[in-house]
């Protein structure tokens, strides 16, 4: 089968290759989902994760991604939950092969059915930016109505996500991005925009919650921000710099099937939509993320046509 691999650390997105790879075996517990849509995050390249098992041994060649959406072909010994011709979406596992493939195997625990009228490459775009906005905001920072939360990024994959949900749970909304972004952010919700590269970020004032995707200098400087009690919730890097009198937390995002289930049915009511970028066929994955191309939005690859 085709797949998209890589095995120079140092190569970097540029090092995506399609070649043709064994196809994969189910363990205990696992499915075999032929792929039809996927989810890449170029950072995932610099994971430890995508160069090695949980053991620690190298694992190059490997298939990275780790979004998707598709159809169960294959039961693992054991498996329960899913049945084969099943439509499914989810997470695959960080320490193996991931999703840009033909066929992956993954956990059953870490997918959800996908309901007939939401699409593949919808469906692809919401596991890692719809759970990481979730559980951010609301596990992490217990976001609640009338608080007020600054979000970075607010017109990416992930930032796109949270403003939906922040204001869908009655929260004060101000998004960051650059000028591009503004009527995007505002669009789905945002009460207030700042743009980065004109604006000053202090005028934003204190705020109950601060999420952040970009890290560095913008991650320091919002940690002045968080008024106190409040938390800055942050996926970008380890925190270094706390608020004065408030919480800081860097997470990574976790599979929850019942989550996901719960934003489908969000996608489903018209409550949630993700932003998608630009869908590109399997072969020109390397292309699609090389670092010159912003598009707004999540950038899914289209593997296998419905």
């Amino acid at each position: 089968m085709q797949a998209i691999t890589v095995k120079d650390r140092d190569a970097g997105v540029s090092g995506l290759t399609l070649t043709e790879v064994p196809h994969p075996r189910a363990a205990e517990n696992d499915v075999i989902v032929e792929v039809h849509a996927a989810g890449f995050t170029p950072g995932e390249l610099d994971w430890p994760s995508t160069w090695t098992d949980r053991a620690g041994r190298d694992r190059t060649p490997s298939v990275p991604g780790h979004e998707l959406s598709g159809v169960v072909t294959e039961l693992g010994y054991g498996t329960t939950g899913l049945t084969v011709g099943q439509r499914v979406f989810g997470l695959t596992d960080w320490t193996r092969n991931g999703s840009l493939a033909q066929y992956t195997a993954v956990e059953a625990r870490n997918l959800t059915p996908l309901p007939a009228d939401v699409d593949h490459v919808t469906a692809a775009a919401l596991p890692i930016s719809g759970l990481t906005a979730w559980q951010a905001l609301f596990d992490h920072a217990h976001l609640t109505t009338g608080q007020s939360v600054l979000i970075h990024g607010a017109a990416g994959g992930v930032g796109s996500i949270a403003v939906q949900l922040a204001r869908e749970a009655g929260a004060r909304v101000i998004a960051t991005g650059r000028a591009a972004d503004r009527e995007t952010a505002l669009g789905l919700g945002a009460d207030t925009f700042i743009d980065l590269q004109a604006e000053k970020l202090e005028d934003t004032g204190e705020v109950d919650v601060v999420f952040d995707v970009i890290g560095g200098e913008i991650l320091e400087r919002s940690t002045a921000l968080v008024r106190p009690g409040g938390t800055l919730v942050t996926i970008a890097e380890p925190v270094t710099v706390h608020p004065h009198d408030g919480r800081a937390i860097f997470f990574v995002v976790e599979p929850d099937r019942a989550r996901l289930a719960d934003l489908a049915q969000r996608l489903r009511d018209g409550r949630l939509k993700p932003i998608i970028g630009a869908v590109r066929p399997l072969a020109e994955a390397a292309s699609a993320f090389t670092p010159d191309k912003r598009t707004p939005g999540k950038t899914i690859i289209r593997v296998t046509e419905a």
